[in-house]
């Protein structure tokens, strides 16, 4: 069995209702990379799946890289922390748990907030304490009620000329906006924690979204919902551009900027991503 009919195995598996097609947008949704760089693996590039993605995959659909990779039958269950004599509580396995997931997740953290929470994981498990409480003080600015923390990711979605998906998108901050704000301009969306922020790259939207504005992002939108700005890839490559139904079977992708040429394109041929809700000058979309 090769790795990737392993992953789906494993994906229909622990979700059993998902349907074949959607397997790999769910992968890449679980680990938090580009649907490309799954639709890769699966079309027999599997030298393009790092450890950290087998890793990543394992964690997200509770199992062990060493099944993914050479495993037979069904796929086990991550085990947990192994504990012994010496050390009942597991300090040592839980600390370098908390090491993993800081280096995977915690990049926006300064190196000596990552070492104190590591630290305090294997002071608390060694003391032998019964909670599981840190105990450290990384207080910084809490979230008032109303607001929601958007992450904004390190992605350039590309109005002109296509960008190359990244195989990992890394949130570089949290950018923080009152529900009032989005609720006075309008702005609906599928869930808060779907939202997102990305950086326009081009020119070819100039007038709606200018070249390298950040705009807010619905990531809960996979489909085509109306006429609208979308995050999508097309030919292997991502954009930002307007869709509109020419047909049964066509998209007209839209460029705002009419120097930019407007093409008619089959809808199989898009990957619908995100919709563009809002340019963070405001501009509601």
């Amino acid at each position: 069995m090769k790795t990737t009919e392993r992953i789906t195995k494993l994906v229909m598996a622990r979700k059993p209702t998902i349907s074949v097609r959607n397997v790999k947008r769910d992968i890449a949704t679980t680990c938090g990379i580009s649907y490309e760089a799954v639709r890769q693996w699966f079309a027999g590039d599997t030298e393009n799946i790092k450890n950290e993605n087998l890793v990543a995959i394992s964690e997200g659909y509770d199992t062990t890289v060493d099944w993914l990779l050479s495993g037979k039958g069904e796929p086990p269950r991550r085990k947990g922390v192994t504990t012994t004599a010496e050390d009942p509580v597991g300090s040592s396995s839980a600390a370098d748990l908390v090491q993993k997931m800081l280096e995977k997740h915690g990049k926006g953290l300064p190196e000596e907030a990552r070492q104190k929470i590591v630290d305090a994981v294997a002071d608390g498990a060694a003391s032998g304490q019964a909670g599981n409480v840190i105990s450290a003080d990384f207080s910084g600015r809490r979230l008032q009620p109303g607001d929601i923390s958007i992450p904004q990711y390190d992605i350039r979605g590309a109005m002109g000329h296509g960008q190359v998906p990244a195989d990992y998108s890394e949130a570089i901050r949290n950018v923080v906006i009152s529900e009032d704000v989005l609720r006075d301009k309008g702005i609906q969306y599928s869930t808060a924690a779907s939202l997102a922020m990305i950086t326009g790259w081009g020119q070819s939207m100039e007038g709606t979204i200018n070249d390298k504005d950040p705009v807010i992002v619905d990531r809960g939108i996979n489909e085509f919902a109306g006429d609208g700005v979308y995050v999508i890839t097309w030919h292997d490559l991502l954009y930002i551009k307007r869709l509109q139904v020419h047909d049964a079977d066509h998209f007209e992708m839209i460029s705002d900027n009419p120097k930019h040429k407007d093409r008619v394109v089959p809808i199989g041929d898009v990957i619908i991503h995100a919709k563009v809700l809002l340019v963070w000058n405001a501009r509601k979309l």
